[in-house]
């Protein structure tokens, strides 16, 4: 049974942390201002860490942005060694995390039934107190 703060997992979010300290504080991209780093899974053997990232402004072009994570990534990952103590220091892939655009887009169509619905009750209920 694997132990719930394994090493991966910690580095993980140590490296986490890392990087979005280095996209909002050291990077002078104006791509990277509004990206948030939402999770990082390291390999058990620490050879590759796969970065989720969202983009706060929809307007933002995802292959952009993706393309610019993997030019940089060569210099994020020798800042992570300077950062952090580790004999390895994984390789970085950047994967957009759709989760919370998907997470918006159903709170958004819950929060549209939820107002048909009172609609709907409003007019029965109308109907209801017009054929007394």
């Amino acid at each position: 049974m694997p132990k719930d703060f394994s090493r991966a997992r910690r580095v993980g979010e140590q490296i986490q942390r890392e990087i979005a300290e280095m996209l909002q504080s050291e990077s002078n991209d104006p791509r990277f201002k509004l990206l948030t780093i939402s999770a990082v899974e390291v390999a058990n053997d620490l050879s590759y860490a796969k970065v989720f990232y969202t983009l706060l402004d929809d307007s933002q072009d995802e292959d952009n942005v993706q393309q610019a994570l993997i030019k940089a990534s060569g210099f994020m990952r020798k800042q992570l060694a300077r950062r952090m103590s580790l004999r390895i220091v994984p390789n970085l892939r950047f994967v957009y995390d759709k989760s919370i655009a998907y997470g918006a887009s159903l709170s958004s169509l819950i929060d549209e039934a939820i107002e048909t619905d009172k609609e709907k009750h409003v007019s029965e209920e109308e109907q209801s107190e017009g054929d007394k």
